[in-house]
């Protein structure tokens, strides 16, 4: 997997060891702050400016790649860096060292949680569902004036809303999905692609095409074997590979695919759901690592620690097997118009999902009076205009809704 840099350079493929991998990654997992945005800046500077593993040009084909694919964008830029500098199993290495810190606090978050009981009842724990509720709606607007810019888009967008809502389960959120890629094909336009640089992670076609076989085996053979069964932990399994599997615009487009997944079904109640994801908001890494809380906070078991293991395994699943299978073929693909024609609906309607999840179930189970309606606003505030750092905005959002709560309000 050596691949020879250019100019004389290091080698950039295969030079490190999976330790090599793990330090700076580990370090990027406890301090990167501010989501996905966020996260390729910090790989930015890590890796192309300070420790030119790579050049801009072959960072941006990456990025470019991780966009294409669903699942999480930011930790799939990273598992594929990893796999740049130590293969495989420097993938592995910089997917863990990158997830572990966030998985771990949500892990100590939900056995928080269920110590403490009535999560339902407690102010500061409604507040951090307030607080969830402007981090969608803000990353509802940010996705809204980068991916619906124009009126074909942005009806895209509204169609895929309503259709989610009135069909609220995972079958209108699929529907949306493909109904936005098969509209985008047809009438949205595309254009060339950039010019293209050296394909920066070599991986043999027959390995690749295992892969998406694989991909494709567990996607439609897992819901097949988990009604087959009676297996709890395989239903688990099952859910949160299809969440990993099929949501397309990164961390905050996963909250209706996993609310449908977790909550009609009584595995966990939706104030739990809400009072987890907004803890996502205060921990740096991945918004993913959100799979892990739920894993430990779900009922019946498989739950705790090996709940949450299971779970953030089976979300990141898909983004391993796709990043291995697609790699050899990424050129193609992305010279092809059609491609880029659909990826364009895809995306709007990815939107459209991400503002039905804004009105249910984040806005109906957070927004129960006028004073909340307030705080959220504040929050909304905070984030979008001052820039304050998330973490902050959870804890106003969580002393706010306590002081509403002393106070009567």
């Amino acid at each position: 997997m050596a691949d020879q840099g250019r100019d004389g350079e290091e080698p950039v493929a295969g030079h490190g060891s999976w330790l090599s991998v793990l330090a700076p990654f580990l370090r990027l997992g406890l301090t990167s702050f501010g989501g996905p945005v966020a996260h390729l800046g910090y790989f930015r500077a890590e890796f192309v400016e300070k420790r030119k593993w790579l050049d801009e040009g072959a960072y941006s084909d990456i990025v470019a790649l991780c966009q294409f694919l669903p699942g999480p964008a930011s930790s799939q830029v990273g598992i594929s860096l990893g796999m740049l500098r130590g293969g495989l199993a420097g993938g592995l290495a910089a997917w863990l060292g990158f997830t572990l810190p966030s998985a771990v606090a949500l892990v100590a978050f939900a056995y928080g949680v269920a110590a403490l009981g009535q999560i339902g009842h407690a102010p500061w724990l409604h507040g951090l569902k307030i607080v969830a509720v402007a981090v969608v709606a803000q990353a509802v607007y940010g996705m809204a004036r980068n991916l619906c810019p124009d009126r074909p888009r942005a009806s895209l967008a509204i169609g895929a809303a309503i259709l989610s809502l009135g069909i609220p389960s995972a079958l209108g959120q699929l529907g949306a999905i493909v109904l936005g890629g098969l509209i985008g094909w047809r009438i949205l336009p595309a254009a060339a692609p950039a010019v293209a640089h050296h394909a920066p992670i070599r991986i043999g076609k027959p390995l690749a095409v295992a892969a998406l076989a694989l991909f494709a085996l567990l996607l439609f053979g897992l819901p097949l074997a988990a009604a087959a069964s009676h297996s709890h932990a395989l239903h688990l399994f099952s859910s949160f590979y299809r969440a990993g599997a099929l949501v397309f615009g990164g961390g905050h487009v996963v909250l209706p695919l996993l609310q449908q997944a977790v909550v009609p079904p009584h595995w966990i109640g939706n104030d739990g759901f809400l009072a987890g994801y907004g803890a996502a908001q205060a921990v740096p890494g991945p918004l993913f690592a959100f799979a892990a809380y739920l894993g430990v906070a779900m009922r019946p078991g498989p739950s705790g620690w090996v709940g949450g293991v299971l779970c953030l395994v089976a979300i990141y699943l898909p983004s391993f097997l796709l990043l291995i299978g697609v790699l050899p073929f990424w050129e193609r693909l992305r010279r092809g118009l059609a491609v880029q024609a659909a990826l364009k609906g895809v995306n709007a309607a990815v939107v459209g999902l991400l503002l039905a999840a804004l009105y249910r179930p984040v806005w109906t189970s957070a927004i129960l009076s006028p004073a909340d309606f307030g705080l959220g606003l504040a929050a909304l505030l905070l984030l979008a205009f001052w820039r304050v750092p998330p973490w902050a905005v959870v804890l106003f959002g969580a002393l706010g809704a306590s002081l509403l709560a002393l106070g009567g309000a």
